[in-house]
């Protein structure tokens, strides 16, 4: 039985909806995703005291601002991350990280640049953060910066409060619970000299991306699983080409490069590395 609180979505208005969000985003929606449009969408319809989906994409398409537009997309963009999710891959990368600090031993050298991609809440950069300056103090020293980015800007408004309820510990041994600040009131903090590592920025995949890198680490985990192959290949290679040669990309565990390998080989599970710059020569050879 339909809630009274949501409108109904029909078969011409869902296909616009699927459409408008492949066009933006580069999201691909499944029939099996109906539900969850007519939840989230009745709240921004309600929320506008629009009548119907069809009154909403009229809206939308004729005089929505570009704020209305980003609502669209935060509401069809789902958001699911805890701290130290797949925690193979942060293992992965101190390992990696100390090998670099071992190697750069100049003061032009000592520069660490990571990229989150698709961060969410910001658990993921945060965790990267949290591990790397525990495990290497040194790195304080060093011009060590995350960029953690989404197309949702109210996951990353969030995320920049750096504030969480007390629940996400559960599950992190006490050495990790003790990374966090207790913050009252039933939430915890991440702390000052973490944050300013952290630079949170709205970015669409799909659009131009105005950082340069190289970064020597990239995660994008869980994200192209929203994108078809073709998207997939496409994203993927982008990543490659503003990865450092030797860098890593970390991907979701059900998740693979397709089209977009061609940079990379795999090093371990869902840890790609970047060719270096003369085995690319070779492979276009």
């Amino acid at each position: 039985m339909m809630d009274p609180n949501e409108f109904a979505l029909g078969e011409r208005e869902f296909e616009r909806i699927r459409e408008r969000l492949y066009d933006v985003a580069g999201i691909s929606l499944s029939d099996a995703k109906r539900t969850l449009v007519i939840a989230r969408l009745s709240k921004v319809i309600r929320g506008l005291k629009l009548p119907s989906f069809d009154a909403y994409l009229e809206f939308l398409e004729t005089q929505g601002t570009a704020a209305d537009a980003q609502d669209f997309v935060n509401a069809l963009t789902t958001n699911l991350t805890r701290f130290w999710r797949e925690e193979h891959h942060f293992t992965h990368l101190l390992s990696y990280v100390g090998e670099l600090m071992k190697s750069r031993t100049s003061v032009s050298e000592k520069r660490l640049r990571i990229w989150s991609a698709g961060c969410s809440t910001g658990q993921e950069p945060y965790t990267i953060a949290l591990s790397l300056l525990n495990a290497y103090p040194d790195l304080k020293r060093w011009d060590f910066k995350i960029l953690a980015t989404d197309i949702d800007t109210s996951v990353i408004a969030k995320a920049a409060a750096g504030l969480y309820p007390e629940g996400e510990l559960n599950g992190l041994s006490p050495e990790r619970a003790r990374l966090f600040e207790r913050a009252g009131e039933g939430r915890i903090r991440i702390p000052q000299a973490v944050m300013q590592t952290v630079s949170f920025k709205p970015l669409n995949l799909m659009a131009p991306w105005p950082m340069k890198g190289p970064f020597d680490a990239i995660f994008c985990r869980n994200v192209a699983i929203y994108f078809d192959k073709a998207t997939q290949g496409e994203v993927f290679g982008r990543l490659g080409q503003i990865l450092a040669p030797g860098g890593f990309l970390y991907i979701g565990h059900s998740e693979n490069l397709g089209t977009g390998s061609a940079g990379f080989r795999l090093v371990g599970k869902t840890i790609y590395q970047a060719r270096s710059h003369a085995e690319r020569a070779r492979d276009a050879a």
